[in-house]
Formats: structure tokens, C-alpha cells, sequence
């Protein structure tokens, strides 16, 4: 008997719980379905921008070997630079179709268009292709044999501390416009570094040749 009660307890306060369950749907049944309404916004918000990185990241990855392309047959198809400069902009990768031309102007002997191309690059954001266009133009600065220009940009690049560019590539091109401008012994100071901190790298390689050269020559 006390377990039939028992039982007809639980089944009234399950019907109990049920009713004002109910009767409060059915007193905020608006609310609810702007609450509803805004979840499934959102979800969707969230889809959307999802597939919209997706796209973009997509859209970049087909830019930037597009970009490789053009720049690896410029030797051979010298209209391809024409391509590089109406893909470069403020993209992620577009940017670097400015270091690309500036390159190509480099090999090609004329730094006023290597320059000219630098200058259109923007200085936000400070990344890779930002620095390697800085240090493009340094290297360019000591062709023209502006070493103390070239040497103000790598100790820019240097007191940055940034981890987005190559320290050894940094020092080394300044140690050879120290070189370049005159300053040996500043040089060797700086080649010395290199290869005592980057050792194993392609530079730190190169600087040890520098070193045993200008102290040879001492």
C-alpha cells in the first residue's frame, strides 16, 4: 500500500512540475522565442564568420603562390613584373609583391624603382615581409654607398628586438656595411658576434669567413 502511495506521490509531482513547466511557456512564450531566436543568430553569426576565415585563408594561400609564380619565372619573363605590381597591396601577401619587385629592380641594376616599390609599402604591420622590405632597402642604401643610412636601419631593426625576422641576417648585412663604409674593426665586432651566437646557421657560417679574413688582414 505505502509503495502504491508512494508511487501516486511521485506521478502527481511529476504531473505537478510538467504544469508549471507549461503554464510558464506559455506566459513567456515570447521571451523564449527571442532568446530562441537569438541563439540560433548567433550560431549562424559564428558559421558565417568561420566560413568567411576559411575563404580567406583560401583566397591568400591562392594569392601568395600566385605570387611565388610570378616571382620565380621574373628571370625569364620579365612581364611578370608588370602582374606583381597590380597584385601588391595591403593584404597579408600582397604586401610582399612590393619586396618581390624591389628585388627584381635590385638584380636589375635600377634602385630608384627598388626604392620607389619599398616606399609603397606600408609600415603596419611590423612583420617578416615589413623587415625584410627594411632590410632590402638598407642593402640597396649601401649599393649607392649610403652606409650610414644602411647602418641607422639594421640598428633600428636590431634595438626592436623582434622575433619576426632573422637576428643573424641582421647583423651580418650590418656588419658588411660597417665593412663597406670603412669601419673594420667595427666590422669584425659584429661578424665575431654573429658567429659566436649563430653558430650553426648559414651567416654564422659566413660571418666565420669574414673573421678570418679581416684578421688576416690586420
Amino acid at each position: 500500500m505505502k509503495k502504491v502511495v508512494k508511487k501516486q506521490l511521485k506521478g502527481d509531482e511529476f504531473v505537478s512540475t510538467l504544469t508549471k513547466i507549461l503554464r510558464f511557456i506559455e506566459k513567456h512564450t515570447k521571451e523564449l522565442i527571442i532568446v530562441a531566436a537569438a541563439i540560433v543568430f548567433f550560431a549562424l553569426l559564428s558559421f558565417g564568420l568561420r566560413f568567411l576565415q576559411a575563404q580567406n585563408v583560401k583566397k591568400e594561400s591562392l594569392l601568395l603562390s600566385q605570387l611565388l609564380e610570378l616571382r620565380s619565372e621574373l628571370a625569364t619573363k620579365p612581364e611578370n613584373i608588370a602582374k606583381l605590381e597590380q597584385l601588391a597591396g595591403k593584404g597579408k601577401y600582397s604586401r610582399l609583391a612590393y619586396v618581390f619587385t624591389a628585388t627584381y629592380w635590385v638584380e636589375k641594376g635600377d634602385l630608384e624603382k627598388a626604392k620607389a616599390s619599398l616606399a609603397r609599402l606600408q609600415a603596419e604591420p611590423k612583420d617578416f615581409v615589413y623587415y625584410q622590405a627594411e632590410d632590402l632597402l638598407a642593402q640597396v642604401n649601401s649599393l649607392e654607398k649610403n652606409y650610414d643610412q644602411a647602418i641607422a636601419i639594421y640598428k633600428r631593426i636590431e634595438e626592436a628586438k623582434t622575433k619576426a625576422y632573422p637576428l643573424d641576417v641582421v647583423l651580418y648585412h650590418k656588419a658588411e656595411a660597417l665593412e663597406g663604409k670603412g669601419e673594420r674593426q667595427e666590422a669584425l665586432t659584429v661578424y665575431k658576434k654573429v658567429q659566436q651566437d649563430f653558430p650553426q646557421s648559414y651567416y654564422g657560417f659566413d660571418a666565420a669567413e669574414k673573421v678570418k679574413k679581416l684578421e688576416a688582414a690586420q
